[in-house]
């Protein structure tokens, strides 16, 4: 029985699932009921996951029926953590952009707790065919989400080009798997590890081979470079609520599983893809910084500026090295996490705080648009500047701190260059985070984009507010909130060290 109290959370989320599809079948259910469903369905995941946070466990359960392709951890259980909250605050950032689109049905509240039960798996996942299939079942389900208005253009196109080029990079991954069998008869990761550890030079050519075509993958979905080229027009064709979710939650799980079999199974080889990997953070934080400078519409600017943060965590990743049997410079691994956590809570802050101001009209779209918007809403212009203020990495918000022990652990393993262009790109970015707070405070607003008797006083509002102090706090907590251990910017770091601990207990 205990072991299938590590089982609740994911099993949780997938019988909400279940019941929101089968809520779907009747007309009588409002959207608002799908959303009390689905939140009902996702406190619960929290709050199971929530009370394994302080424990030191790694179990793979059942091995009979499960034949261990899944690890139940302090490691998966963190991501865990973060997967949910930020379903549950999509959820009610975008209450108000859900009630005022007439297209969102109960399947759609289905589908995005399929997504987040694919991306559960996915963080559990030690066996090469299950990451594939969670993977999967959580790109089809986004596939689905960005094209679920068919009415609009946008979203047809964004929802083809997503589907094209994600299923071709997947044939990739599926090949790297294939060459990984051929090599190790298994694709178990502990199997691929032992091998790693007693095989020559010659027997490890197709797992090298193998490896790098799933590193394809990987930069695919979190759209490094060169594989970002669906970023925007994806980003931009998608509701703006699921293109918070992509840019923030979905990366989250994407790289849960890479830092996983990095860590666990594939160190002693990560080395060799050192070069390929300094190249790409520098082709990302450049072409992603051209890319933010040169956006009007401020969605695409921000999906631009998502490249960059890709950047900035790979700069974490390339920082990991192995030397002796052992990851030295483990520190990196914690800074990766608690990036994640800063880049989690601004990516939807800001993306979610966008779509509540246009949930009524569409016509906040660019720069141009958002002139004025402190005069005519000031709480939300202030939580708009502090989320971007954290993107930019300005001191005091959560980015800020994040920027800095990225950055730290960088220099510390000797990527001194790398470092150098990546405080580069932070400061550029100040430009075009700076250019949205202008428009809002130093200009009046347009006439066609004055909105009257807009109604503030919502549940997506008040989730926004209260990502914003999260968001604050996460940059100042040691200092004003050392009291509260949840708001302490100490304790999320043992909270990384905790989770990443938990991977070497044998």
């Amino acid at each position: 029985m205990s072991q299938f109290f590590y089982l609740i959370p994911a099993l949780t989320v997938l019988a909400g699932a279940l019941v929101l599809m089968f809520m779907s079948m009747y007309e009588k259910f409002t959207v608002k009921s799908f959303i009390v469903v689905s939140s009902f369905f996702l406190l619960i995941a929290l709050g199971f996951s929530l009370s394994n946070i302080n424990s030191s466990y790694s179990v793979q359960p059942f091995e009979s029926l499960l034949n261990n392709v899944l690890t139940f951890d302090t490691f998966s259980n963190f991501f865990n953590i973060l997967l949910i909250a930020g379903t549950l605050l999509t959820l009610l950032i975008g209450e108000h952009y859900f009630q005022h689109r007439s297209y969102f049905k109960g399947e759609f509240f289905s589908i995005l707790l399929f997504a987040l039960f694919g991306m559960m798996i996915l963080a559990h996942a030690n066996e090469l065919v299950t990451a594939y299939i969670a993977l999967e079942i959580a790109s089809f389900s986004i596939y689905i989400m960005v094209g679920y208005n068919s009415d609009d253009s946008k979203r047809v196109e964004a929802i083809f080009k997503y589907l094209v080029l994600g299923s071709f990079i997947g044939a990739f991954y599926l090949l790297g798997v294939v060459l990984i069998y051929g090599a190790t008869q298994s694709t178990n990761l502990a199997t691929l590890s032992a091998f790693i550890l007693t095989a020559n030079s010659d027997q490890m050519i197709l797992v090298y081979i193998g490896l790098t075509l799933i590193l394809f993958t990987f930069l695919f979905k979190i759209a490094a470079f060169p594989f970002q080229s669906w970023v925007l027009d994806v980003y931009r064709g998608a509701p703006m609520v699921i293109t918070a979710y992509m840019a923030s939650t979905f990366k989250i799980a994407i790289f849960s599983f890479f830092l996983r079999m990095i860590l666990s199974y594939i160190a002693p080889i990560i080395d060799f893809w050192d070069g390929i990997i300094t190249i790409i953070i520098v082709l990302t934080l450049v072409f992603g910084t051209w890319l933010a400078i040169t956006q009007q519409i401020i969605k695409r600017m921000l999906a631009a500026s998502s490249i960059v943060h890709t950047g900035y965590v790979l700069l974490a990743f390339i920082a990991l090295s192995y030397k002796d049997g052992q990851i030295i410079n483990i520190d990196s691994a914690y800074a990766t996490m608690f990036y994640l956590i800063a880049y989690l809570l601004s990516a939807l802050g800001a993306f979610g705080l966008a779509s509540h101001i246009i949930s009524e009209t569409n016509v906040k779209v660019t720069y141009d648009d958002f002139k004025g918007l402190a005069k005519q809403r000031p709480f939300l212009a202030a939580m708009m500047t502090i989320f971007l203020f954290s993107l930019a990495g300005i001191p005091s918000t959560i980015g800020f701190i994040g920027k800095l022990y990225v950055f730290t652990e960088a220099i510390n393993a000797g990527y001194i260059g790398l470092t150098v262009i990546a405080i580069i790109a932070t400061i550029i970015s100040v430009y075009y985070y700076f250019k949205l707070i202008a428009m809002m405070y130093f200009y009046s607003p347009q006439e066609a984009c004055i909105s009257e008797e807009f109604n503030d006083k919502r549940v997506s509002t008040y989730a926004i507010a209260f990502v914003a102090i999260l968001t604050l706090l996460g940059g100042i907590g040691s200092a004003i909130v050392f009291f509260i251990p949840a708001m302490n910017i100490d304790e999320i770091i043992k909270l990384t060290q905790f989770a990443v601990q938990s991977l070497f207990i044998k």
